[in-house]
């Protein structure tokens, strides 16, 4: 997958990353390679949480298969 990302200084230097759209999802690094790595992480985790509400509300419904895919 591809997500496009926003660099920002922050007053205290550091690099602030942010994944538009994903609302919240937002890292940091001393530079920008690892502000980048550290939004892509933030990315993995974001989806993840995601998915993991999204399961919560299917178990609820009875009657549908739940099936688990790899993207």
């Amino acid at each position: 997958m591809i997500f496009h990302i926003t660099l920002e200084q922050a007053e205290d230097g550091w690099i602030v990353a942010e994944c538009p759209a994903l609302p919240g999802c937002v890292s940091q690094g001393r530079d920008e390679k690892e502000a980048i790595e550290n939004v892509k992480e933030a990315i993995k985790a974001w989806l993840w949480a995601e998915d993991q509400k999204a399961a919560r509300k299917l178990r609820r419904k009875n009657g549908r298969q739940e099936i688990v895919v790899a993207v």
